[in-house]
């Protein structure tokens, strides 16, 4: 019998939590950062994603800097086992500010994968429609299915979680780039939609955010999907036994 996909969840820095994951011990990245053009859309008025909204009251999330990309993916880099793939949803600006880094670090860039929210949003010049997903590999890895194209449809969420994402969006990363029973990661899970991906997908889910009430979420939501929930941690420096701990028993 197969047993649930079990999850442990961090509220941490991105880059502390990842540091302290054991080097080599993982089989995805996807995750969605804060980027910082979100900070200049806001301050325009082109997004209203930065408000408040019915599943959460906080007051939104630190930015996190393009000036950090380099620290972040040279983490993700170290952590992900070989022949692997890191997914990072992000905009058109930011993908000319982290393809150059990502590839610096070590990355094979293969393209941006587009997700089609089939409304369109806020915006002045050409209302947006779509938002971006780079596909990273380190090492060769082979796609489970070479028939998927590469723009995903599926449409926003409104009312839910600042910036959530369709879970069947990261659905088609996880089933392309990983096997039962594998480690998926997200140091920016937000709301939990890559973990909720995962864990339906028979994978295992490492999260983490720097948000309280992101991690209440992400854990209920987990839970609701069937999931194993491992003790919750709550410092960065347990992350990497509990990792270590998770990943042997996934193993086994």
């Amino acid at each position: 019998m197969i047993s649930a996909p079990e999850f442990r969840l961090a509220c941490s820095d991105a880059v502390t939590w990842l540091r302290a994951l054991p080097s080599g011990s993982v089989d995805l990245v996807a995750t969605d950062p804060p980027y910082e053009s979100l900070e200049k859309h806001r301050a325009i008025g082109t997004t209203t994603r930065l408000k408040h909204s019915k599943a959460s009251s906080n007051d939104w999330f630190d930015i996190f800097p393009n000036s950090r990309f380099e620290e972040l993916f040279g983490e993700v880099w170290r952590v992900l086992k070989k022949d692997t793939h890191f997914y990072l949803y992000c905009d058109a600006e930011t993908m000319f500010a982290a393809k150059p880094i990502a590839e610096k670090v070590g990355f094979k860039f293969w393209k941006p994968i587009v997700w089609d929210k089939k409304r369109i949003g806020m915006g002045y010049h050409y209302r947006a429609r779509y938002e971006l997903i780079l596909f990273f590999e380190k090492g060769k890895r082979k796609l489970n299915d070479l028939g998927i194209p590469d723009i995903i449809e599926a449409p926003r969420i409104h009312g839910g979680y600042p910036t959530e994402k369709p879970v069947e969006v990261s659905e088609v990363l996880v089933q392309q780039s990983s096997q039962l029973g594998e480690m998926v990661v997200d140091p920016f899970m937000g709301s939990g939609s890559v973990g909720v991906a995962s864990v339906r997908r028979g994978r295992n889910f490492l999260g983490n955010d720097l948000c309280a009430e992101a991690v209440t979420i992400a854990g209920g939501r987990l839970l609701a999907e069937g999931a194993r929930e491992g003790r919750t941690q709550t410092h960065a420096h347990d992350s990497g036994a509990h990792a270590e701990q998770l990943l042997l028993a996934g193993a086994e």
